[in-house]
């Protein structure tokens, strides 16, 4: 095995490790930090039922980025789909034999990348354009989608233009996921797109990525719209 296989190899139980870490991590830390008013966000359900309804609306639907923008909501929900679409194409990697039930998959495979990669255009496109989304944009609000592109760009490019020999793709995966290393494929365009994947775990749990942990922990959502039916005290403000 060569250098450059080893490298990939410590650098995937690095980026792996930095990532679960840092996730669960930055999950404690929502968990733990008080939030001892009730401020949720109006007109609200008043009890525990509609607030996981309300949950499921935002979390499989973005309810409120409908409400509030659907050109950008357009966007963003064909991006989460196309991305769901690229994992759960992607699982195959990690099974042997991949399981029956994603053989479903394969009707939608030769979309998924472009699913994937449209959107995000779209979405870079218009932090430039619209000047009050270009007003409030950060360098890194650019990086990440830059980064999601270029991970969709690569991964086209390995399928259907630079093919990768998918036998040894599985082999390394399967390798690492087992604990038992195999040669990395040393194909250009198949080592940049496993290294911007890597370097896209690192960054997930410091970035606003963690959106998707945090959003379950938002009060102004999460919370039951009960001010009149519940007195909310802070802690501080018992009398013993």
């Amino acid at each position: 095995m060569n250098g450059i296989s080893l490298f990939y190899i410590a650098f995937a139980y690095v980026a792996v490790a930095i990532f679960i870490i840092g996730f669960l991590a930055r999950v404690w830390k929502y968990a733990k930090t008080p939030s001892p008013l009730n401020i949720t966000l109006t007109p609200g359900p008043t009890s525990t039922t509609g607030v996981v309804y309300r949950m499921v609306q935002e979390v499989g639907f973005f309810k409120s980025l409908f409400y509030s923008n659907r050109i950008i909501w357009l966007g963003g929900y064909i991006m989460h789909l196309g991305l769901a679409l690229v994992l759960i194409k992607h699982f195959r990697f990690f099974f042997t034999p991949a399981p029956a039930s994603l053989a479903w998959i394969t009707t939608f495979e030769a979309y998924a990348g472009f699913i994937f990669l449209a959107p995000l255009l779209f979405l870079f496109a218009l932090r430039l354009i619209t000047d009050r989304t270009y007003y409030i944009s950060l360098i890194t609000d650019y990086g990440i989608l830059a980064l999601l592109m270029l991970i969709a760009a690569t991964g086209i490019l390995t399928k259907y233009y630079v093919r990768t020999d998918i036998i040894d793709v599985k082999a390394f995966v399967m390798g690492i996921v087992s604990f038992s290393p195999a040669a990395m494929p040393m194909d250009f365009i198949f080592i940049l797109h496993f290294t911007l994947v890597m370097l896209l775990l690192i960054y997930f749990p410091f970035s606003k990525l963690m959106h998707a942990g945090g959003i379950f922990f938002s009060p102004t959502r999460n919370q039951a719209d009960d001010p009149r039916e519940v007195r909310h005290v802070t802690p501080w403000a018992v009398k013993g």
